[in-house]
């Protein structure tokens, strides 16, 4: 097992553009997020727990998640929020700690939305964080989520500063369309093989 590092970053700073470059560069690339998706729908134990919790219309009949039902009892409720957390990321994180044991390159990484506000990068050996302006982040998601300005803003201001992150990242990426990706990329691709 190699080294293990966190790659995090704000909606819309490009996370996932930066883990494809070093997919492309033969890096395991864990994708928390698309893992929280997965582990709602099958793990038996999460499932049970959402329904106790949230009720048996967190999920269809045919066993499919009921992502509006859920978005609505969770959206402006922190108290809710909090609740679906404290069940869905311990299995998150567990099952990235499984992945990790498997990995047999130098380094892995793993993509996290949340990587600092659940404290899972203190199983890390180090983190990487992809920054781009607040104007830049917010156009990004208008175009890809086909939503409005202020919501976008809204769901800026509730995640943790890029200040405070910065603080406890390793590395930072700068995404801002002007600096050019590969070389920062590269460079840091470079640094983890010699660690």
């Amino acid at each position: 097992m190699g080294l293990k590092i966190g790659i995090t970053g704000g909606i819309g700073a490009g996370k996932s553009i930066i883990c494809n470059i070093f997919k492309v560069l033969g890096v395991p690339v864990y994708n928390a997020d698309q893992e929280a998706k997965d582990i709602m729908i099958k793990s038996e134990e999460v499932k049970a727990a959402l329904k106790e919790t949230f009720g048996n219309e967190t999920y269809f009949e045919d066993g499919s998640l009921n992502r509006a039902f859920l978005s609505s009892k969770v959206f402006g409720d922190e108290a809710q929020l909090k609740l679906l957390n404290g069940i869905v990321h311990p299995a998150v994180i567990r099952a990235g700690e499984e992945w990790s044991e498997k990995q047999t390159a130098v380094y892995s990484l793993k993509e996290a939305a949340l990587l600092f506000e659940t404290g899972s990068y203190r199983q890390l050996d180090y983190t990487i964080l992809v920054t781009a302006p607040e104007d830049i982040r917010i156009a990004r998601v208008v175009a890809r989520d086909h939503t409005d300005e202020a919501k976008v803003r809204d769901r800026i201001s509730k995640q943790m500063s890029d200040k405070e992150k910065s603080e406890l990242a390793d590395f930072i990426v700068i995404n801002d369309g002007i600096q050019p990706l590969l070389p920062q990329v590269l460079h840091l691709h470079q640094q983890f093989l010699t660690f």
